[in-house]
């Protein structure tokens, strides 16, 4: 090793004559060419490095005749015998769940995939057309990713589409009507998407309103709660018969949580869907729906554990410059004036995409984010009383609007052949747990 280490701007730099490689398992080593000697830490750092997961995107490992691995880059045509996955290699752990602050309020979600391959993965965004949930699916797209755009608009969500596809002609994004205003939109919803794909890997619950004059949705419900929460809440529990050992739920909520009074002495009914406007106030309602956000998110994490699925809440961050304010011309008129000091939609997607994608998250479940960060929510957002209080009233109210079949969904018909070839008596039907 080199006794004396030149200056460097950062610490992982290697001294001349050193150089990186790794073995066929991902172990990283270290050539030094001056000694011909080769080493496992880093000689800077004296820290252990692996590869894992998959090769970025549009890349392929090869084998060539007389049995040396190289890599072909198929999207710029070329070849190297360095894995590319080096560019990204992460430390050895000495605790599974320590992982650092790699990210924070600047970082993009197109620097979260830097160097991923997404390819084969099935994401449903809801409110994927715009704002913050078009960067997330338009992040995903990019990257191999199958991307279905759960939104009330076909017009909307088609011209979305285009544009991805305009810059990615390669991009595989689909369409599914999903009205948040319907518990029965929402049934549909997960119906025609089961008659699709066979999995899912990432639900990002994203779609949300704000300063909407108060109103009451089809089924009775105040509009704000239920496209905030109740639709999100019912979708989800649809959705889990699709979802796997590795796949995430990531619910995104808001530091307005923290503004709201819901505890276990106030939450009802009345509280969280009021029946008329005369106490209304549309900016409490919002962060009521917030903390529900939360509240469901831990609460399902809880319920989550066996099945191995994470789910994670985040706020996207402060003053995002985004069309949630549309509904009131205050707000619009407000988030006009600070728009130069307020966050990119890029920059909101990223703490999304991170729940959603980055493998330091394996495993971890029941966290709330903000800036790619981990940190504590309200108080009350952490009351396990009150986040079982707030499921069973959710449960009542789609089982008041939706019957006893509320969580009953025809099967595939792969579904039905195995269980006619097994001679199963059980029901045509897929029960989620209460």
């Amino acid at each position: 090793m080199a006794a004396v280490l030149p200056d460097s701007d950062s610490e992982d730099e290697l001294p001349p004559g050193w150089e990186e490689r790794t073995t066929v398992d991902g172990s990283v080593y270290y050539v030094n060419h001056a000694t011909k000697g080769t080493q496992w830490t880093h000689p800077r750092t004296g820290k252990k490095k692996v590869v894992s997961g998959d090769l970025p995107f549009g890349w392929e490992k090869c084998v060539s005749e007389d049995g040396k691995i190289f890599y072909v880059d198929h999207v710029n045509r070329r070849t190297t015998y360095t894995d590319p996955r080096l560019a990204f290699a992460t430390e050895e752990k000495e605790h599974p769940h320590d992982f650092r602050q790699r990210y924070d309020g600047s970082t993009t979600a197109l620097q979260i995939l830097h160097g991923r391959d997404l390819t084969g993965k099935v994401a449903v965004i809801t409110g994927a057309n715009t704002g913050i949930g078009y960067e997330t699916a338009r992040s995903l797209a990019f990257h191999g990713c199958i991307v279905v755009f759960a939104c009330r608009s076909q017009s909307r969500a088609e011209a979305a589409i285009a544009r991805i596809q305009a810059e990615r002609p390669n991009a595989r994004c689909n369409f599914i009507e999903l009205d948040l205003c319907s518990l029965a939109s929402v049934k549909m919803f997960v119906v025609n998407f089961r008659h699709i794909y066979q999995s899912l890997d990432y639900l990002i619950l994203n779609a949300a309103i704000f300063g909407l004059p108060f109103s009451l949705t089809g089924d009775g419900y105040e509009t704000l709660f239920q496209v905030n929460h109740l639709s999100h809440f019912y979708l989800t529990l649809l959705l889990l018969s699709s979802l796997h050992s590795s796949s995430r739920i990531v619910v995104v909520s808001s530091e307005s949580h923290r503004s709201s009074d819901l505890c276990l002495s106030n939450i009802s009914h009345s509280k969280l869907s009021p029946s008329s406007g005369s106490h209304y106030w549309s900016l409490m309602a919002y962060n009521h729906s917030k903390l529900c956000n939360i509240l469901f998110a831990n609460e399902l994490a809880r319920r989550c554990l066996d099945k191995g699925v994470c789910v994670n809440s985040l706020h996207p961050g402060n003053l995002v410059s985004s069309d949630l304010p549309r509904h009131w011309w205050f707000y619009r008129l407000l988030f006009t004036l600070v728009r130069p000091f307020t966050k990119s939609l890029q920059q909101a997607a990223a703490t999304t995409v991170y729940c959603a994608t980055a493998p330091d998250l394996d495993s971890v479940s029941g966290m709330y984010f903000n800036n790619c960060c981990r940190c504590e929510p309200s108080e009350a957002a952490q009351d396990y009383d009150l986040a079982q209080e707030l499921w069973r009233i959710s449960m009542k109210m789609v089982g008041d609007t939706m019957g006893r079949s509320a969580m009953i969904l025809p099967m595939r018909k792969r579904e039905a052949l195995e269980i006619h070839k097994h001679g199963n008596s059980c029901n045509n039907k897929v029960v989620v747990p209460r």
